[in-house]
């Protein structure tokens, strides 16, 4: 075993007979950042490993999605610390414009205030105060899920240096020619009062109605349909294909717009549709995407007809109303002038809504500033495509070239007062000044700073650089960029992982932010439901923490993570890996009290067990298996085989075997707790980065060492004698263990199916002759609580396994008589069941009609009725003739 040779062995402490997560977890992580486990060190020698957690809102507190990704990069950066990487795990959070402004709005509404009753400069003032009494409240539990951060370097994406970053970034990219301001076609919320990115916008399908309507007079007469009929007070054309004969004597001519004194003009354009409806679309090009870019074509007047709230503006009887008052006003004044042709109702449709309020998005024409991404975007792409960044799992490369190759300009401004705001000012001659950092802005009469802030997802973008000091040529720059890996889930591809792609590509001369994208799934509830706050399904992962311990909630996260996939979870799994440690707890508690050690090296092999030598190889086999699945990020799949390694084989099988060793002492009791210290050590280390405070605790009770956090990372158990390739390997003993295995589940089994109690002991007599089982012969009667064969043994069940023979004497045991009628019985019944399943899969008319599943559950039937004949008739085999 290889040590640490910076910790120091130290004698054995006893354990308490339980583990209460409580009073240990606690005190273990302060110890952990007293001592400076987790700061990285930027002039170390050791190859670096870096990640940055995805900046969680300040205004946050801890949730399930949350707590899953952070258990999965603290495991992956607590096993790279262990194996020799000099490790940065990043902490910050990000400022979250438009939900900490809510809550500040929020807090002035109560004292019968808005924030424009106390001006910018005062509200900004007092989000500040309210982030620093209120915001944060995450990273305390982050703390107590056990994160291993560096929290000497905790950021702040609003912090001075990642200001200047935003500054920086955004001077050089107005300087090139990718940051320009235009009106265009934009996601308006009138509930927040800003502009969203396209990515901000979740579409659900809701009832609605789609209304046709008569448009013109006489031989003049166009039929539009629409979903959002308010709208046509906006309407500046109608237009149709140009080579549809319906509508060529309109081309060109206008035609009256109802309910208006305005005409509007019939416009040809090759991108409607004419198999679509009736072939003629009203164009309102300041208020939906497709029609903004036909009245471009067309040099179209473009009328905003709604103020920032959805107000109705335009002057006449609707104006002053809610857009969907104004909607149902305009259907009645319609029908009351007959131009009401068809109304479908309900009309189910996909509609946008605000991810924040949920409020329906309005487009809306207005002047923002915009991102140009074609080469940005390009870079994105190309990276992936060239391999320098690698998507895990593969298969969500599509769903990011789907993204990337088709990303519209992204408007970056914020009609906000919380966060960066845009560092361009306006003279009074129509000037445009954008100033970068250390630069002084205009000054003078008329000069004045844009109002608008930067999208949220601007500085996040920044993420990977920003925080190691970029724009300046820092040591961590230069030490820990690139990242080594973004761990984060696959429904922010686009808000978050393009960006910092675009961002990083171009910010760091063609660098990378990180090597690998290792997505994941969200985390549902046990029924795959998704939870969320307005669900009764929702847990917070707190409570749960309180109840069972952060490492059980930690290993259920970490036993349901397959790379994309999504993660149900349930509190039944929180108990069952509460009592996964529990189970660890007490076998390393009686490895203890049986002088389990790591001291010096291994016995050779000859001097071992079969018990032992299976069990080493074993280990070297789950060693290799928790390496390969570690890199590859299956987290599931890792957990699953340390779990089973530890429960099954360790846990239940070796420990057990060698309580017959340990109570007859001697070199065998020596050598097997030489072997158990062994295992113990290795197992704890490959599970310490999923569970590491009951590792921590059991670690250094086992070895006496400072700090499983410090350890080395397991290798194979080295054999002196005995070495090979991928360390000592045994199959012969493995095939020997096996066999064992088989023997003494095949009499549980038995004992089972014939009622006895598990600790009922009874007389047997065991054939071993010509296998090589002899060696284990106290050890499996101690298992199976049998009894040698003595005088008057008379056997009554005979079971061959194995090449073995176990015969039992189960007089006075059982009832033979009445457990032969039972079976008796039950094979008539397995018999009759197979039959009526056999008879329905034999009849062809059934089979054409039957539902598939129908037909599947039959199948069932049929193969558990097979099973239950093979097993009852076995188990009336083994029973004693009368």
């Amino acid at each position: 075993m290889t040590e640490n040779p910076a910790q120091q062995p130290a004698s054995n402490p006893e354990l308490p007979t339980q583990y209460t997560p409580a009073e240990v977890e606690g005190k273990l992580y302060e110890r952990w950042v007293e001592r400076g486990y987790f700061e990285a060190d930027a002039k170390s020698e050791k190859p670096p490993f870096t990640i940055v957690i995805p900046p969680p809102n300040v205004t946050g507190a801890l949730h399930l999605g949350h707590a899953f990704q952070v258990t999965l990069m603290d495991a992956l950066t607590r096993r790279k610390r262990m194996q020799g990487y000099e490790t940065l795990w990043l902490p910050g959070m990000d400022h979250a414009g438009i939900a900490t402004q809510n809550k500040v709005e929020q807090q002035l509404a109560e004292e019968g205030k808005s924030r424009h009753d106390i001006g910018r400069e005062a509200f900004v003032a007092k989000t500040w105060q309210w982030k620093e009494e209120y915001g944060g409240r995450i990273l305390g539990q982050l703390r107590r899920l056990g994160a291993g951060l560096d929290w000497s370097r905790e950021r702040f994406t609003m912090d001075e240096g990642l200001s200047e970053a935003v500054q920086t970034i955004f001077k050089n990219l107005y300087d090139d020619g990718l940051i320009y301001r235009a009106e265009r076609i934009i996601n308006w919320c009138p509930r927040c009062l800003t502009a969203i990115s396209d990515i901000e916008v979740d579409y659900q399908d809701d009832d609605g109605e789609l209304v046709s309507l008569k448009y013109g007079e006489g031989d003049e007469t166009v039929v539009v349909a629409t979903t959002r009929v308010e709208t046509m007070l906006g309407d500046t054309a109608v237009a149709v294909h140009p080579d549809d004969a319906r509508y060529a004597h309109l081309i060109g001519k206008r035609i009256k717009l109802p309910l208006t004194d305005r005409t509007i003009p019939v416009v040809a354009d090759a991108h409607v549709d004419p198999e679509f409806g009736t072939g003629a679309v009203k164009v309102t090009p300041a208020h939906d995407p497709n029609d903004f870019a036909i009245g471009q074509r067309h040099g179209l007047e473009m009328l905003t007809i709604m103020d920032e709230r959805a107000i109705i503006t335009v002057p006449g009887p609707f104006q002053g109303l809610d857009r969907f008052e104004a909607r149902s006003a305009i259907v009645e004044a319609m029908r009351d002038q007959g131009r009401v042709v068809s109304e479908k109702r309900p009309y189910t449709h996909a509609v946008g809504h605000c991810s924040r309020c949920k409020t329906t998005v309005e487009p809306r024409l207005s002047l923002q500033w915009w991102v140009k991404v074609e080469t940005l975007a390009k870079s994105a792409g190309d990276a992936v495509r060239d391999g320098r960044v690698a998507l895990h799992p593969k298969e969500m490369e599509k769903r990011y070239f789907d993204w990337v190759d088709n990303l519209n300009d992204w408007c970056i401004s914020r009609q906000l007062w919380w966060g960066h705001r845009i560092p361009v000012w306006y003279g009074p001659e129509g000037q445009v000044v954008c100033v970068g950092p250390g630069e002084e802005p205009p000054s003078g009469e008329g000069w004045t700073q844009d109002e608008d802030v930067l999208d949220t997802w601007f500085s996040s973008g920044l993420w990977p650089f920003s925080t190691l000091g970029w724009p300046e040529e820092t040591p961590d720059l230069a030490k820990f960029y690139p990242t080594d890996v973004l761990l984060t889930g696959h429904d922010i591809i686009f808000f978050w992982v393009v960006r910092m792609m675009m961002f990083g590509l171009y910010a760091m001369d063609g660098e990378v932010p990180f090597r690998t994208v290792a997505l994941t799934g969200l985390v549902r509830d046990e029924f795959g439901k998704k939870m969320s706050k307005s669900n009764p399904n929702a847990v917070d992962p707190i409570d749960w923490m309180d109840a069972y311990g952060s490492d059980a909630v930690r290993f259920t996260l970490a036993n349901g993570a397959n790379p994309g996939a999504d993660v149900p979870i349930g509190e039944d799994w929180v108990k069952a890996s509460r009592n996964f440690a529990n189970k660890i707890w007490n076998a390393t508690r009686f490895a203890l009290m049986n002088g389990a050690t790591v001291q010096g090296e291994l016995p050779s092999a000859e001097e071992m067990s079969a018990a032992d030598r299976w069990i080493l190889s074993r280990l070297n086999k789950v060693v290799a298996q928790a390496d390969a699945y570690y890199d590859d990020y299956q987290f599931a799949k890792l957990a699953d085989v340390l779990y089973h390694f530890a429960w099954d084989e360790v846990f239940d099988w070796y420990v057990e075997l060698s309580k017959t060793t340990f109570f007859a002492g001697g070199d065998g009791a020596r050598v097997s707790a030489r072997v158990l210290g062994e295992v113990l050590d290795k197992l704890l280390r490959l599970l310490h980065p999923i569970v590491p405070f009951v590792t921590e605790t059991l670690w250094t009770a086992l070895t006496g060492r400072e700090s499983i956090v410090i350890a080395d990372w397991p290798k194979a158990a080295v054999v002196p004698g005995a070495d090979a390739p991928g360390g000592f390997r045994d199959d012969a003993a493995e095939r020997e263990i096996e066999l064992v295995q088989q023997v003494v589940t095949e009499v549980r089994r038995f004992r089972s199916d014939q009622g006895l109690q598990p600790g009922q002991k009874v007389p047997a007599e065991l054939t071993l002759t010509g296998t090589p089982l002899a060696p284990h012969e106290t050890a499996m009667r101690q298992l199976l609580r049998l009894q040698p064969a003595g005088d008057g043994f008379h056997a009554t069940a005979s079971l061959p396994v194995a090449g073995a023979t176990v015969a039992l004497d189960l007089s006075g045991t059982i009832d033979v008589a009445a457990e032969r009628k039972r079976l008796t019985k039950d094979l008539e019944a397995a018999r009759k069941e197979k039959a009526q399943a056999t008879g329905k899969l034999g009849n062809e008319a059934f089979l054409a009609k039957a539902p598939d599943n129908v037909v599947d559950k039959i199948r069932g039937r049929l193969a558990k009725a097979e099973a239950d004949i093979e097993r009852i008739s076995g188990q009336l085999a083994a029973l004693p003739q009368a």
